[in-house]
């Protein structure tokens, strides 16, 4: 039994197939990492709305824009009215949500708080914000604490893919369980 498990593998591996390998435990859940969080230190300084805030790291002040997540937008402009005109809701409904997702991410990112800052490959947007995956002391992921309580939707930008999968079960379970907007 064992020679012709060696075998496949053998002829797998000369045919050129590649074996796949399982997923990293912290791509499988992400919220339950129970080790120190990786990434850049940082500090939040203020929510600018539900996927962007400004910490400081060290002496610099960064503006960063959520990998993986996209929220509503809380003001009047140019994306909020594309926004409307897609999913055929109201600007003012769109705003409103926005504001809901702003008021839920502020009320884990108080003034002070210490996240840890993981980029992916292309570690800026063309605003030039720092795009990454916000990792919590507690070492959940803020990204996919948004998308797992419905205040955001997985808005997935190659090349930064890391955890686009996890991210799309999270949806699928806030969907089904109708939480946040999802419930709308």
């Amino acid at each position: 039994m064992m020679v012709r498990f060696l075998l496949l593998l053998l002829a797998l591996i000369l045919s050129g197939c590649k074996v796949q390998e399982a997923p990293k435990k912290v791509q499988e859940a992400p919220q339950q990492v129970s080790v120190k969080p990786k990434g850049d230190e940082c500090i939040v300084k203020r929510v600018v709305d539900g996927d962007t805030f400004v910490c400081v790291r060290g002496n610099e002040e960064i503006k960063v824009r959520l990998i993986g997540v996209d929220t509503p937008e809380s003001s009047a402009n140019q994306k909020a009215y594309r926004d409307s005109a897609k999913t055929g809701q109201s600007l003012d409904e769109i705003i409103k949500m926005g504001q809901e997702a702003k008021k839920f991410t502020s009320s884990i990112l108080k003034p002070g708080t210490k996240v840890y800052l993981e980029t992916d490959v292309q570690p800026t947007d063309k605003y030039g914000r720092l795009l990454a995956y916000v990792w919590l002391e507690d070492g959940r992921m803020l990204n996919e604490i948004l998308i797992r309580e419905g205040y955001a939707q997985v808005y997935t930008i190659p090349p930064n893919v890391k955890y686009a999968e996890h991210f799309l079960e999270a949806q699928r379970k806030a969907r089904e369980e109708r939480k946040g907007f999802w419930g709308r």
